[in-house]
């Protein structure tokens, strides 16, 4: 359910390490000592596929979805979130119409996941792979954990409650997750271009027809393959990539919803399939799924309340314009700082909106798989106290930094666990 956690991983910054240029150089060491087998590891100059069928497509969020959002509430009948929209009633005939498509697509990919849970645990048929590829997977998965015990101390410290194979499954998602957003916010941001994330989107679907170009590669590949998991929200995060690239205002919440969507959303789209639901639940999968996209929307808009100054000094306001202008504020009082009555009002609804989201989430993680529980628990815990410390700082989330204490951690993390272990 998504960045920091992998319900939880939102947009951030990461290491050179992780560098696509530097991916390259360390797939071409792994790519020169392993056979081309099961993995179908292939050299860097096979980029393109010719004659692949054509994969389904979840819910593909275009331009169309500017006009709607989705939004998981009581406001339809259905068990999943229905868009809606603050605009006319031409507009809204139109989100009605692309709330049928969602809803259409997202049962399709919940009635997917019910065909592969096992009624049971977690039994995985592995494919037949060769003693030296399996040693050289294994170091894939390892090299991801170490990725993740680096960069996401906390949640790492959640998938050692999982099954192996879910633990591992989740390291190398997270990873690509990263490497995703480094293109646009990492050392090489300046340099990125449209064409680059064409490429990375190429060499995307290549990993989904088993053609890996470095280590991390295979290990996502192999997890795909175990657990069923769909391609489609890896590529909307993508297009969240791209939107970054061309896009630094948004004019309503509906526009912002969809970005929401894009880069931190789709985690809980990717990461469901891994996590499980739990044997004994009584909830229908796409109810679970809808949960999960509320935690990523909420993971996102507390980043975004958290990173007010900082964006706008890179010249960005993640908020949405027509709100602001009913509350009497400008880009102009962002860019200068200004902490004044209108805008403590403006933010308060802000945060009623993302707290909404996570009690959304709550009825979700609830259905999730016991073992886990426990890491998204605690992604729902510690992000929302980020809004609490919003609040403490009165509201000046441009020149201070809400952040969740080293204490505090020690204390939600129990709460997180038990919550875990109690339906």
């Amino acid at each position: 359910m998504a960045a920091a956690l992998l319900w939880i991983v939102s947009p951030m910054a990461v290491s050179s390490t992780l560098a696509f240029s530097d991916s390259i150089i360390e797939g071409r060491r792994f790519c020169e000592n392993l056979r081309l087998g099961s993995y179908g590891l292939s050299s860097s100059n096979n980029l393109k596929l010719k004659g692949r069928e054509p994969r389904w497509n979840f819910c593909s969020m275009n331009s169309e979805l500017m006009l709607a959002r989705l939004r998981f509430g009581t406001e339809s009948s259905r068990k999943f979130p229905v868009l809606s929209s603050l605009t006319p009633n031409t507009t809204r005939e139109v989100a009605s119409s692309l709330e049928q498509r969602v809803y259409d697509g997202v049962l399709k990919r919940a009635n997917l996941a019910k065909e592969h849970q096992k009624s049971d645990g977690l039994d995985v048929k592995l494919d037949i792979v060769l003693p030296g590829n399996q040693q050289m997977l294994n170091e894939a998965y390892n090299r991801c954990g170490e990725v993740c015990a680096e960069y996401a101390k906390t949640f790492y410290l959640g998938t050692k409650l999982m099954t192996p194979e879910r633990r591992k499954a989740i390291w190398a998602i997270y990873v690509w997750c990263r490497r995703t957003d480094e293109l646009v916010d990492g050392h090489n941001a300046s340099h990125i271009t449209s064409t680059a994330l064409d490429k990375w989107e190429s060499r995307l679907e290549d990993i989904f027809s088993n053609r890996s170009y470095d280590m991390l590669d295979a290990a996502l590949s192999d997890t795909v393959l175990k657990f069923h998991v769909d391609i489609q929200p890896f590529k909307d995060m993508i297009e969240g990539m791209r939107m970054d690239l061309v896009k630094s205002r948004y004019e309503n919440f509906d526009e912002l919803y969809l970005y929401c969507y894009y880069v931190a959303g789709t985690v809980g789209l990717m990461s469901v399939p891994v996590m499980g639901i739990a044997p004994n639940s009584h909830a229908t999968a796409e109810s679970v799924y809808g949960a999960s996209l509320a935690l990523g929307i909420a993971n996102q808009l507390t980043n975004i309340l958290r990173d007010v100054g900082e964006d706008a000094r890179r010249g960005r306001i993640y908020l949405p314009q027509d709100e602001l202008a009913q509350a009497g504020l400008s880009d102009e009082d962002i860019f200068e700082g200004r902490v004044t009555d209108r805008w403590r009002n403006f933010m308060k609804n802000q945060i009623k909106r993302a707290r909404k989201y996570f009690e959304d989430a709550e009825k979700g993680v609830t259905e999730l798989n016991q073992a886990s529980r426990w890491p998204v628990w605690a992604s729902l815990v510690l992000y929302r106290q980020i809004l609490d410390e919003i609040e403490a700082n009165d509201y000046n989330n441009f020149t201070k930094r809400a952040y969740v204490r080293k204490w505090q951690k020690v204390i939600a993390l129990p709460v997180a666990y038990t919550r875990a272990l109690i339906r």
